[in-house]
Protein backbone atom coordinates (compact mmCIF):
# COMPACT_ATOMS: atom_id res chain seq x y z
CA UNK A 1 0.00 0.00 0.00
CA UNK A 2 1.25 3.67 -1.04
CA UNK A 3 0.77 5.07 2.32
CA UNK A 4 2.67 2.41 4.32
CA UNK A 5 5.78 3.26 5.66
CA UNK A 6 8.98 0.43 6.47
CA UNK A 7 11.68 0.72 8.47
CA UNK A 8 13.68 -0.83 11.12
CA UNK A 9 13.41 -0.17 14.94
CA UNK A 10 16.41 -1.88 16.81
CA UNK A 11 16.72 -3.99 13.67
CA UNK A 12 13.40 -5.71 13.71
CA UNK A 13 11.56 -5.03 10.54
CA UNK A 14 8.43 -2.71 10.74
CA UNK A 15 5.70 -1.50 8.58
CA UNK A 16 2.77 1.12 10.11
CA UNK A 17 1.19 3.99 8.28
CA UNK A 18 2.43 6.54 7.18
CA UNK A 19 1.97 9.45 9.92
CA UNK A 20 2.63 6.93 12.85
CA UNK A 21 5.29 8.15 15.37
CA UNK A 22 8.45 6.42 16.04
CA UNK A 23 7.10 5.91 19.74
CA UNK A 24 4.15 3.84 17.93
CA UNK A 25 5.79 2.31 15.61
CA UNK A 26 8.22 0.53 18.07
CA UNK A 27 5.00 -0.44 20.20
CA UNK A 28 4.26 -2.28 17.52
CA UNK A 29 7.33 -4.46 17.42
CA UNK A 30 6.85 -4.93 21.46
CA UNK A 31 9.90 -2.33 22.25
CA UNK A 32 9.05 0.06 25.02
CA UNK A 33 10.42 3.72 24.38
CA UNK A 34 10.41 5.91 28.02
CA UNK A 35 7.90 8.81 28.20
CA UNK A 36 6.93 11.16 31.26
CA UNK A 37 5.31 14.02 29.19
CA UNK A 38 3.30 11.90 25.87
CA UNK A 39 -0.25 10.76 26.88
CA UNK A 40 -2.41 8.79 24.20
CA UNK A 41 -5.04 11.11 25.09
CA UNK A 42 -2.87 14.43 24.35
CA UNK A 43 -1.42 16.02 21.29
CA UNK A 44 2.46 15.14 21.93
CA UNK A 45 4.50 17.93 22.70
CA UNK A 46 8.00 16.91 22.94
CA UNK A 47 8.08 18.53 26.65
CA UNK A 48 10.54 15.70 28.53
CA UNK A 49 13.34 14.18 26.53
CA UNK A 50 12.72 11.46 27.59
CA UNK A 51 11.70 9.62 24.62
CA UNK A 52 14.60 10.16 22.70
CA UNK A 53 15.93 7.93 19.82
CA UNK A 54 18.61 7.74 17.02
CA UNK A 55 18.17 7.33 13.15
CA UNK A 56 21.36 5.52 12.02
CA UNK A 57 24.39 6.79 12.70
CA UNK A 58 23.14 10.82 12.35
CA UNK A 59 24.56 12.48 15.40
CA UNK A 60 21.28 14.02 16.01
CA UNK A 61 18.48 12.57 18.27
CA UNK A 62 15.02 12.27 17.71
CA UNK A 63 11.92 12.63 20.04
CA UNK A 64 10.02 9.66 19.44
CA UNK A 65 6.65 10.75 20.74
CA UNK A 66 6.49 13.46 17.89
CA UNK A 67 8.58 12.55 15.20
CA UNK A 68 6.96 10.69 12.51
CA UNK A 69 8.59 7.61 10.91
CA UNK A 70 9.95 7.99 7.22
CA UNK A 71 11.04 4.81 4.93
CA UNK A 72 14.38 3.69 5.32
CA UNK A 73 14.82 4.50 8.69
CA UNK A 74 16.90 2.67 11.26
CA UNK A 75 16.01 3.52 14.87
CA UNK A 76 17.96 3.00 17.48
CA UNK A 77 16.25 3.28 20.64
CA UNK A 78 18.88 2.71 23.47
CA UNK A 79 22.55 2.53 23.57
CA UNK A 80 25.20 3.82 25.80
CA UNK A 81 24.94 7.79 24.90
CA UNK A 82 21.00 7.69 25.00
CA UNK A 83 20.40 5.49 28.35
CA UNK A 84 23.27 8.44 29.86
CA UNK A 85 21.02 11.32 28.21
CA UNK A 86 17.55 9.93 29.68
CA UNK A 87 19.52 8.96 33.11
CA UNK A 88 20.40 13.00 33.62
CA UNK A 89 17.32 14.12 32.19
CA UNK A 90 15.68 11.84 35.02
CA UNK A 91 18.32 13.15 37.91
CA UNK A 92 17.58 16.74 36.87
CA UNK A 93 14.13 16.35 37.09
CA UNK A 94 15.04 15.04 40.79
CA UNK A 95 16.85 17.36 41.65
CA UNK A 96 13.95 19.98 41.73
CA UNK A 97 11.78 17.24 42.88
CA UNK A 98 10.80 16.79 46.91
CA UNK A 99 12.33 13.70 48.43
CA UNK A 100 9.14 12.57 50.40
CA UNK A 101 7.69 9.39 47.84
CA UNK A 102 6.49 7.51 50.98
CA UNK A 103 3.83 10.30 51.95
CA UNK A 104 2.99 10.83 48.39
CA UNK A 105 -0.63 10.07 46.98
CA UNK A 106 1.15 8.37 44.07
CA UNK A 107 4.06 6.53 45.88
CA UNK A 108 3.57 2.82 44.13
CA UNK A 109 1.88 4.24 41.51
CA UNK A 110 4.02 7.47 40.07
CA UNK A 111 5.85 7.51 36.83
CA UNK A 112 8.58 9.54 37.77
CA UNK A 113 9.17 6.75 40.30
CA UNK A 114 8.77 3.84 38.18
CA UNK A 115 11.41 5.34 35.76
CA UNK A 116 13.48 6.09 38.41
CA UNK A 117 13.49 2.54 39.74
CA UNK A 118 14.16 1.08 35.98
CA UNK A 119 17.65 3.36 35.15
CA UNK A 120 18.57 2.33 39.07
CA UNK A 121 18.83 5.96 40.34
CA UNK A 122 20.11 5.63 43.85
CA UNK A 123 22.14 8.69 44.46
CA UNK A 124 21.99 11.96 42.54
CA UNK A 125 25.03 13.95 41.06
CA UNK A 126 23.05 17.67 41.00
CA UNK A 127 22.31 19.49 44.17
CA UNK A 128 18.45 19.59 45.36
CA UNK A 129 16.94 22.65 44.13
CA UNK A 130 13.79 22.29 44.69
CA UNK A 131 11.63 25.61 46.35
CA UNK A 132 9.16 24.71 48.59
CA UNK A 133 5.78 26.15 47.43
CA UNK A 134 2.47 26.29 49.26
CA UNK A 135 -0.42 23.64 48.46
CA UNK A 136 -3.77 24.98 46.84
CA UNK A 137 -6.70 23.24 48.81
CA UNK A 138 -9.27 25.37 47.84
CA UNK A 139 -11.67 23.33 46.61
CA UNK A 140 -13.78 20.07 48.04
CA UNK A 141 -12.82 17.80 45.43
CA UNK A 142 -8.78 18.38 44.23
CA UNK A 143 -5.36 19.11 45.81
CA UNK A 144 -3.07 20.93 43.43
CA UNK A 145 0.51 20.15 45.06
CA UNK A 146 3.04 22.43 42.97
CA UNK A 147 6.20 21.18 45.00
CA UNK A 148 5.56 18.11 42.74
CA UNK A 149 4.80 19.08 39.16
CA UNK A 150 7.40 18.04 37.11
CA UNK A 151 6.08 20.64 34.45
CA UNK A 152 5.26 17.79 31.79
CA UNK A 153 2.13 20.12 30.49
CA UNK A 154 -0.45 17.01 31.11
CA UNK A 155 -2.55 18.63 33.23
CA UNK A 156 -2.99 22.17 31.13
CA UNK A 157 -3.11 20.18 27.69
CA UNK A 158 -5.59 18.31 29.60
CA UNK A 159 -7.62 21.24 30.98
CA UNK A 160 -7.27 23.42 27.55
CA UNK A 161 -7.44 21.15 24.71
CA UNK A 162 -9.67 18.14 26.03
CA UNK A 163 -12.06 19.59 28.45
CA UNK A 164 -12.08 23.45 27.32
CA UNK A 165 -12.10 24.76 30.64
CA UNK A 166 -8.82 26.58 30.52
CA UNK A 167 -8.18 26.69 34.50
CA UNK A 168 -5.06 25.71 34.49
CA UNK A 169 -1.64 27.01 32.83
CA UNK A 170 2.21 27.64 32.80
CA UNK A 171 3.04 30.63 35.05
CA UNK A 172 6.31 32.36 35.35
CA UNK A 173 9.95 31.36 33.14
CA UNK A 174 12.55 29.05 33.24
CA UNK A 175 13.38 27.79 36.53
CA UNK A 176 10.63 29.62 38.40
CA UNK A 177 7.89 28.00 35.85
CA UNK A 178 4.78 26.46 37.63
CA UNK A 179 1.54 24.94 36.89
CA UNK A 180 -1.36 26.96 38.24
CA UNK A 181 -4.63 28.12 37.92
CA UNK A 182 -5.33 30.92 35.20
CA UNK A 183 -3.97 34.23 36.18
CA UNK A 184 -2.27 32.73 39.38
CA UNK A 185 -5.79 32.46 41.49
CA UNK A 186 -6.61 29.56 43.81
CA UNK A 187 -8.58 26.52 42.60
CA UNK A 188 -11.20 27.56 44.07
CA UNK A 189 -11.88 30.88 41.91
CA UNK A 190 -10.72 29.54 38.74
CA UNK A 191 -12.92 28.06 35.68
CA UNK A 192 -12.11 24.73 37.57
CA UNK A 193 -15.04 22.16 37.04
CA UNK A 194 -14.06 19.83 39.48
CA UNK A 195 -13.79 17.06 36.72
CA UNK A 196 -10.40 15.35 38.09
CA UNK A 197 -9.04 15.23 34.72
CA UNK A 198 -5.82 17.10 35.51
CA UNK A 199 -5.69 14.40 38.44
CA UNK A 200 -6.12 11.72 36.03
CA UNK A 201 -3.56 12.31 33.61
CA UNK A 202 -0.88 14.03 35.79
CA UNK A 203 1.93 11.60 36.09
CA UNK A 204 3.26 12.67 39.32
CA UNK A 205 1.85 13.49 42.58
CA UNK A 206 0.88 17.34 41.50
CA UNK A 207 -2.63 16.94 41.55
CA UNK A 208 -4.90 14.45 43.31
CA UNK A 209 -8.21 13.87 44.99
CA UNK A 210 -9.14 15.17 48.30
CA UNK A 211 -8.40 12.47 50.46
CA UNK A 212 -11.54 12.14 52.77
CA UNK A 213 -11.37 8.49 53.78
CA UNK A 214 -10.89 9.35 57.63
CA UNK A 215 -13.98 11.20 57.64
CA UNK A 216 -15.46 7.66 56.52
CA UNK A 217 -13.35 6.08 59.05
CA UNK A 218 -14.84 8.18 62.00
CA UNK A 219 -18.15 7.83 60.86
CA UNK A 220 -17.79 4.01 60.89
CA UNK A 221 -16.67 3.94 64.57
CA UNK A 222 -19.39 6.41 65.78
CA UNK A 223 -22.30 5.09 67.63
CA UNK A 224 -23.95 7.50 67.08
CA UNK A 225 -24.03 7.28 63.10
CA UNK A 226 -26.26 4.56 60.76
CA UNK A 227 -23.87 4.59 58.05
CA UNK A 228 -25.05 3.40 54.39
CA UNK A 229 -23.19 3.48 51.47
CA UNK A 230 -24.14 3.24 47.82
CA UNK A 231 -21.80 2.65 44.53
CA UNK A 232 -22.29 4.45 41.29
CA UNK A 233 -22.43 1.89 38.12
CA UNK A 234 -18.64 2.86 36.51
CA UNK A 235 -17.00 1.55 39.92
CA UNK A 236 -17.60 -2.02 39.63
CA UNK A 237 -15.96 -2.22 36.57
CA UNK A 238 -13.04 -0.26 37.04
CA UNK A 239 -12.16 -1.33 41.05
CA UNK A 240 -10.40 -4.80 40.34
CA UNK A 241 -7.41 -3.09 38.42
CA UNK A 242 -6.62 -1.87 41.75
CA UNK A 243 -6.30 -5.44 42.78
CA UNK A 244 -4.38 -5.94 39.56
CA UNK A 245 -7.42 -7.41 37.70
CA UNK A 246 -8.20 -6.68 33.96
CA UNK A 247 -10.22 -3.42 33.03
CA UNK A 248 -13.75 -4.48 32.81
CA UNK A 249 -14.07 -7.24 35.40
CA UNK A 250 -16.96 -7.11 37.36
CA UNK A 251 -17.01 -6.54 40.82
CA UNK A 252 -20.43 -6.13 42.11
CA UNK A 253 -20.81 -8.64 44.64
CA UNK A 254 -17.15 -8.63 45.93
CA UNK A 255 -17.54 -4.83 46.40
CA UNK A 256 -20.82 -4.97 48.47
CA UNK A 257 -18.97 -7.68 50.87
CA UNK A 258 -15.93 -5.51 51.26
CA UNK A 259 -18.54 -2.36 52.47
CA UNK A 260 -20.00 -4.54 54.91
CA UNK A 261 -17.10 -6.15 55.91
CA UNK A 262 -16.02 -2.09 56.60
CA UNK A 263 -18.84 -2.65 59.04
CA UNK A 264 -21.56 0.17 56.59
CA UNK A 265 -24.63 -0.82 58.01
CA UNK A 266 -26.47 -0.54 54.55
CA UNK A 267 -25.43 -1.09 51.45
CA UNK A 268 -27.34 0.54 48.36
CA UNK A 269 -26.57 0.72 44.99
CA UNK A 270 -26.72 4.36 42.68
CA UNK A 271 -27.81 1.90 39.97
CA UNK A 272 -31.49 1.64 41.89
CA UNK A 273 -31.81 5.58 41.82
CA UNK A 274 -30.55 5.82 38.09
CA UNK A 275 -33.56 3.63 37.19
CA UNK A 276 -35.21 6.18 39.20
CA UNK A 277 -33.72 9.12 37.26
CA UNK A 278 -34.72 7.60 34.14
CA UNK A 279 -38.21 7.68 35.49
CA UNK A 280 -38.11 11.20 36.27
CA UNK A 281 -35.99 12.48 33.48
CA UNK A 282 -38.32 10.42 30.42
CA UNK A 283 -41.35 11.56 31.87
CA UNK A 284 -39.93 15.34 31.93
CA UNK A 285 -38.66 14.85 28.42
CA UNK A 286 -41.78 13.28 26.98
CA UNK A 287 -43.73 16.01 28.92
CA UNK A 288 -41.67 18.70 26.73
CA UNK A 289 -41.43 16.52 23.55
CA UNK A 290 -45.55 16.11 23.44
CA UNK A 291 -47.25 19.03 25.44
CA UNK A 292 -44.07 21.77 25.54
CA UNK A 293 -41.82 21.39 22.51
CA UNK A 294 -40.51 24.74 22.27
CA UNK A 295 -38.81 23.94 25.50
CA UNK A 296 -36.69 21.18 23.79
CA UNK A 297 -33.96 20.13 23.19
CA UNK A 298 -33.67 18.68 26.73
CA UNK A 299 -30.32 18.10 28.28
CA UNK A 300 -29.05 15.77 30.51
CA UNK A 301 -27.96 16.77 34.20
CA UNK A 302 -26.87 14.09 36.05
CA UNK A 303 -22.79 14.80 35.39
CA UNK A 304 -21.81 18.19 38.03
CA UNK A 305 -18.89 18.72 36.16
CA UNK A 306 -20.76 19.08 32.95
CA UNK A 307 -23.30 21.17 35.39
CA UNK A 308 -20.53 23.04 36.05
CA UNK A 309 -19.06 24.12 33.13
CA UNK A 310 -22.87 25.27 31.69
CA UNK A 311 -23.78 27.24 34.90
CA UNK A 312 -20.29 29.16 33.79
CA UNK A 313 -20.10 29.71 29.79
CA UNK A 314 -23.48 28.44 28.85
CA UNK A 315 -26.15 29.63 31.03
CA UNK A 316 -28.23 30.23 27.70
CA UNK A 317 -29.16 26.54 28.09
CA UNK A 318 -30.10 26.37 32.27
CA UNK A 319 -33.80 26.45 30.81
CA UNK A 320 -32.76 23.31 28.65
CA UNK A 321 -31.41 21.46 31.60
CA UNK A 322 -32.87 18.91 32.82
CA UNK A 323 -34.31 19.57 36.54
CA UNK A 324 -33.60 16.06 38.02
CA UNK A 325 -31.31 15.39 39.85
CA UNK A 326 -28.10 13.41 39.63
CA UNK A 327 -28.53 9.45 40.97
CA UNK A 328 -26.41 9.96 43.69
CA UNK A 329 -28.57 13.15 44.98
CA UNK A 330 -31.96 11.40 44.92
CA UNK A 331 -30.79 7.84 46.68
CA UNK A 332 -28.76 10.37 49.11
CA UNK A 333 -32.38 12.00 49.88
CA UNK A 334 -34.26 8.73 49.68
CA UNK A 335 -31.77 7.48 52.41
CA UNK A 336 -32.75 9.98 54.95
CA UNK A 337 -36.46 10.10 54.00
CA UNK A 338 -38.62 6.93 52.35
CA UNK A 339 -35.30 4.54 53.89
CA UNK A 340 -35.30 5.74 57.32
CA UNK A 341 -39.38 5.70 57.59
CA UNK A 342 -39.40 2.57 56.12
CA UNK A 343 -37.03 1.31 58.67
CA UNK A 344 -37.64 3.14 61.01
CA UNK A 345 -34.79 5.27 61.80
CA UNK A 346 -33.89 8.87 62.81
CA UNK A 347 -32.29 10.61 59.94
CA UNK A 348 -30.15 13.16 61.65
CA UNK A 349 -28.06 9.82 62.65
CA UNK A 350 -27.86 8.40 58.94
CA UNK A 351 -24.40 9.10 57.20
CA UNK A 352 -24.62 8.57 53.43
CA UNK A 353 -21.41 7.91 51.96
CA UNK A 354 -21.20 7.58 48.08
CA UNK A 355 -18.88 5.81 46.16
CA UNK A 356 -18.15 7.69 42.85
CA UNK A 357 -15.96 7.37 39.90
CA UNK A 358 -15.69 11.50 39.48
CA UNK A 359 -14.21 14.29 42.06
CA UNK A 360 -17.01 16.67 41.23
CA UNK A 361 -19.11 14.92 42.98
CA UNK A 362 -17.58 15.64 45.91
CA UNK A 363 -18.49 19.27 44.84
CA UNK A 364 -22.23 18.26 44.11
CA UNK A 365 -22.91 17.27 47.03
CA UNK A 366 -22.83 20.86 48.59
CA UNK A 367 -23.50 22.76 45.10
CA UNK A 368 -26.60 24.39 46.46
CA UNK A 369 -29.79 24.18 48.73
CA UNK A 370 -30.76 21.47 46.79
CA UNK A 371 -28.50 19.30 48.43
CA UNK A 372 -30.57 19.17 51.36
CA UNK A 373 -34.06 18.22 50.35
CA UNK A 374 -33.77 15.62 53.04
CA UNK A 375 -33.58 18.45 56.07
CA UNK A 376 -29.95 17.33 56.11
CA UNK A 377 -26.84 16.97 53.72
CA UNK A 378 -28.29 14.50 51.36
CA UNK A 379 -25.16 12.88 51.18
CA UNK A 380 -22.62 13.59 53.83
CA UNK A 381 -19.21 12.46 51.82
CA UNK A 382 -17.87 11.15 48.54
CA UNK A 383 -15.07 9.17 48.45
CA UNK A 384 -13.47 8.23 44.65
CA UNK A 385 -12.96 4.58 43.20
CA UNK A 386 -9.26 5.49 44.21
CA UNK A 387 -10.41 6.13 47.89
CA UNK A 388 -12.45 3.27 48.08
CA UNK A 389 -9.63 0.93 47.06
CA UNK A 390 -7.38 1.94 49.52
CA UNK A 391 -9.73 1.69 52.67
CA UNK A 392 -10.43 -1.85 51.59
CA UNK A 393 -6.32 -2.43 51.40
CA UNK A 394 -5.81 -0.74 54.94
CA UNK A 395 -8.30 -2.62 56.20
CA UNK A 396 -6.71 -6.25 55.47
CA UNK A 397 -9.66 -6.94 52.94
CA UNK A 398 -8.75 -9.98 50.82
CA UNK A 399 -11.10 -8.75 48.47
CA UNK A 400 -10.62 -10.76 45.39
CA UNK A 401 -11.49 -13.93 47.37
CA UNK A 402 -14.46 -12.74 48.88
CA UNK A 403 -17.47 -13.89 48.44
CA UNK A 404 -19.93 -12.39 46.04
CA UNK A 405 -23.01 -11.00 48.17
CA UNK A 406 -26.29 -8.42 47.38
CA UNK A 407 -26.89 -5.14 48.11
CA UNK A 408 -29.85 -4.29 50.56
CA UNK A 409 -33.21 -3.31 48.94
CA UNK A 410 -35.45 -1.09 49.08
CA UNK A 411 -32.88 0.97 47.24
CA UNK A 412 -30.50 -1.44 45.74
CA UNK A 413 -32.34 -3.59 43.40
CA UNK A 414 -31.44 -2.11 39.28
CA UNK A 415 -32.35 -2.98 36.20
CA UNK A 416 -30.01 -3.12 32.66
CA UNK A 417 -30.91 0.55 32.52
CA UNK A 418 -29.57 1.21 35.25
CA UNK A 419 -26.14 0.34 35.20
CA UNK A 420 -26.12 1.86 31.38
CA UNK A 421 -25.17 5.52 33.29
CA UNK A 422 -21.56 5.12 33.77
CA UNK A 423 -20.84 4.91 30.00
CA UNK A 424 -20.96 7.64 27.65
CA UNK A 425 -24.76 7.37 25.57
CA UNK A 426 -26.18 5.29 28.22
CA UNK A 427 -27.95 7.96 29.98
CA UNK A 428 -29.48 8.47 26.38
CA UNK A 429 -29.83 4.22 25.81
CA UNK A 430 -31.92 4.08 28.97
CA UNK A 431 -33.86 6.73 29.20
CA UNK A 432 -34.90 5.57 25.20
CA UNK A 433 -35.77 2.44 26.37
CA UNK A 434 -38.31 4.19 29.27
CA UNK A 435 -39.39 7.20 26.68
CA UNK A 436 -40.58 4.09 24.09
CA UNK A 437 -42.77 2.98 26.98
CA UNK A 438 -44.15 6.28 27.94
CA UNK A 439 -44.58 7.15 24.92
CA UNK A 440 -46.40 4.12 23.09
CA UNK A 441 -47.30 1.86 26.62
CA UNK A 442 -45.38 -0.65 24.91
CA UNK A 443 -42.50 -2.31 25.26
CA UNK A 444 -39.28 -2.39 22.64
CA UNK A 445 -38.61 -5.32 21.48
CA UNK A 446 -34.83 -5.01 21.10
CA UNK A 447 -33.53 -2.42 23.91
CA UNK A 448 -30.20 -2.16 22.71
CA UNK A 449 -29.43 1.68 20.44
CA UNK A 450 -26.22 0.76 19.11
CA UNK A 451 -26.61 4.15 17.39
CA UNK A 452 -25.50 6.05 21.12
CA UNK A 453 -22.70 3.84 21.35
CA UNK A 454 -19.23 4.16 20.59
CA UNK A 455 -16.42 6.16 21.31
CA UNK A 456 -17.28 9.14 18.62
CA UNK A 457 -16.76 12.69 19.82
CA UNK A 458 -20.69 13.70 18.85
CA UNK A 459 -23.20 11.13 18.01
CA UNK A 460 -26.27 11.94 16.22
CA UNK A 461 -29.07 9.86 15.35
CA UNK A 462 -32.58 10.01 14.40
CA UNK A 463 -35.08 7.69 16.79
CA UNK A 464 -38.00 6.26 15.37
CA UNK A 465 -40.83 5.31 17.91
CA UNK A 466 -43.27 4.02 15.85
CA UNK A 467 -43.46 6.64 13.58
CA UNK A 468 -42.26 9.71 15.55
CA UNK A 469 -38.61 10.49 14.78
CA UNK A 470 -36.72 11.74 18.13
CA UNK A 471 -33.24 13.69 17.36
CA UNK A 472 -30.63 12.94 19.17
CA UNK A 473 -27.10 13.65 20.34
CA UNK A 474 -24.53 12.40 22.51
CA UNK A 475 -21.17 13.96 23.62
CA UNK A 476 -18.57 13.25 26.27
CA UNK A 477 -15.38 14.97 27.05
CA UNK A 478 -15.87 18.73 27.58
CA UNK A 479 -14.02 19.99 24.56
CA UNK A 480 -16.71 18.59 22.08
CA UNK A 481 -19.72 19.61 23.57
CA UNK A 482 -19.68 23.06 22.07
CA UNK A 483 -20.20 22.10 18.80
CA UNK A 484 -23.54 20.83 19.52
CA UNK A 485 -24.35 24.12 21.81
CA UNK A 486 -23.00 26.23 18.74
CA UNK A 487 -25.28 24.46 16.75
CA UNK A 488 -28.31 24.51 19.02
CA UNK A 489 -27.84 28.65 19.43
CA UNK A 490 -27.25 28.71 15.58
CA UNK A 491 -31.48 27.11 15.09
CA UNK A 492 -32.53 29.28 17.47
CA UNK A 493 -31.23 32.90 15.99
CA UNK A 494 -32.08 31.48 12.51
CA UNK A 495 -35.74 30.76 14.17
CA UNK A 496 -35.48 27.25 13.33
CA UNK A 497 -37.03 24.34 15.48
CA UNK A 498 -33.78 23.04 17.22
CA UNK A 499 -32.31 20.39 15.61
CA UNK A 500 -31.75 17.68 18.09
CA UNK A 501 -35.01 17.07 20.94
CA UNK A 502 -32.69 15.40 23.61
CA UNK A 503 -29.04 15.84 24.38
CA UNK A 504 -26.80 13.89 26.43
CA UNK A 505 -23.83 14.91 28.40
CA UNK A 506 -20.63 13.14 30.32
CA UNK A 507 -18.08 16.17 31.22
CA UNK A 508 -15.36 13.03 30.95
CA UNK A 509 -13.93 10.97 28.05
CA UNK A 510 -16.09 7.71 27.75
CA UNK A 511 -18.74 9.23 30.36
CA UNK A 512 -17.74 7.88 34.08
CA UNK A 513 -15.99 4.99 33.11
CA UNK A 514 -13.02 7.71 32.55
CA UNK A 515 -14.31 9.64 35.64
CA UNK A 516 -11.36 11.65 37.50
CA UNK A 517 -11.65 9.09 40.61
CA UNK A 518 -10.96 6.20 38.57
CA UNK A 519 -7.65 4.09 38.82
CA UNK A 520 -5.19 6.04 36.98
CA UNK A 521 -3.70 5.13 33.58
CA UNK A 522 -6.87 5.23 31.85
CA UNK A 523 -6.43 4.78 27.44
CA UNK A 524 -9.10 4.44 25.25
CA UNK A 525 -8.17 0.24 25.60
CA UNK A 526 -8.88 0.76 29.23
CA UNK A 527 -12.12 2.89 28.63
CA UNK A 528 -13.61 0.09 26.14
CA UNK A 529 -12.57 -2.62 28.27
CA UNK A 530 -14.62 -1.25 31.20
CA UNK A 531 -16.92 0.10 29.05
CA UNK A 532 -17.72 -3.46 27.79
CA UNK A 533 -18.00 -4.63 31.62
CA UNK A 534 -21.50 -2.62 32.17
CA UNK A 535 -22.68 -3.60 28.99
CA UNK A 536 -22.08 -7.13 29.63
CA UNK A 537 -24.14 -6.39 33.33
CA UNK A 538 -26.88 -5.09 31.33
CA UNK A 539 -27.22 -7.83 29.05
CA UNK A 540 -26.70 -10.00 32.07
CA UNK A 541 -29.98 -8.52 33.61
CA UNK A 542 -33.18 -10.19 33.77
CA UNK A 543 -34.94 -6.81 33.86
CA UNK A 544 -33.07 -4.17 31.51
CA UNK A 545 -35.91 -0.98 31.57
CA UNK A 546 -36.18 1.33 34.75
CA UNK A 547 -39.98 1.11 34.48
CA UNK A 548 -39.88 -2.83 35.37
CA UNK A 549 -37.82 -1.92 38.37
CA UNK A 550 -40.45 -3.50 41.24
CA UNK A 551 -38.80 -1.27 43.88
CA UNK A 552 -38.64 1.51 41.84
CA UNK A 553 -42.89 1.29 41.55
CA UNK A 554 -43.06 0.26 45.05
CA UNK A 555 -41.17 3.26 45.83
CA UNK A 556 -43.71 5.38 43.57
CA UNK A 557 -46.62 3.73 45.13
CA UNK A 558 -45.71 3.76 48.38
CA UNK A 559 -44.08 7.25 48.68
CA UNK A 560 -43.33 9.49 45.66
CA UNK A 561 -46.89 9.13 44.08
CA UNK A 562 -46.13 9.75 40.44
CA UNK A 563 -42.89 10.58 38.58
CA UNK A 564 -42.84 14.47 38.08
CA UNK A 565 -45.19 14.78 40.90
CA UNK A 566 -45.33 17.01 44.62
CA UNK A 567 -43.09 14.36 46.41
CA UNK A 568 -40.52 14.20 43.48
CA UNK A 569 -40.32 17.77 42.61
CA UNK A 570 -39.36 18.36 46.49
CA UNK A 571 -36.97 15.43 47.11
CA UNK A 572 -35.17 14.63 43.39
CA UNK A 573 -35.32 18.06 41.23
CA UNK A 574 -33.23 21.16 41.50
CA UNK A 575 -33.09 24.14 39.56
CA UNK A 576 -29.58 26.04 37.84
CA UNK A 577 -28.75 29.80 37.99
CA UNK A 578 -25.85 31.69 35.85
CA UNK A 579 -22.45 31.92 37.37
CA UNK A 580 -19.31 33.43 37.03
CA UNK A 581 -16.62 31.99 34.93
CA UNK A 582 -13.83 33.29 37.75
CA UNK A 583 -15.24 33.32 41.35
CA UNK A 584 -15.41 36.83 43.32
Amino acid sequence: MDNMINLEINGIPVEVPAGTTILNAARKVQVKIPTLCYHPDLSPWAACGICIVRDGKSPKLLRACCTEVAPGMKIATHDPEIVQIRRSVLELILSTHPNDCLQCPRSGNCELQRLAAAFGIRDNPYPNRYEPLPRDETTTSLVLNPEKCIKCGRCALVCQQMQNVWALEFIGRGEGTRIAPAADVTLSESPCIKCGQCSAHCPVGAIYEKDETAKVWNALKDPDKYCVVQIAPAVRVAIGESFGLEPGTLMTGKVYAALRRLHFNAVFDTNFSADLTIMEEGTEFVHRFTRQPETLPLITSCCPAWVDWMEKYAPDFKDNFSTAKSPQQMLGALSKTYYAEKMGIDPAKIYMVSIMPCTAKKFEISRDPHMTASGYQDVDVVLTTRELARMIKSAGIDFLNLPDEGCDSILGNYTGAGTLFGVTGGVMEAALRSAYYLITSEDLQKVEFEAVRGMDDVKVAEIDIKGTKVRIAVAHQMGNIEQVLNAIREDREAGRKPRFDFIEVMACRGGCIGGGGQPLGATDAIRAKRTLGLYDDDERSVLRCSYHNPDIKKLYEDYLGEPNGEMAHKLLHTHYRERSIYAR
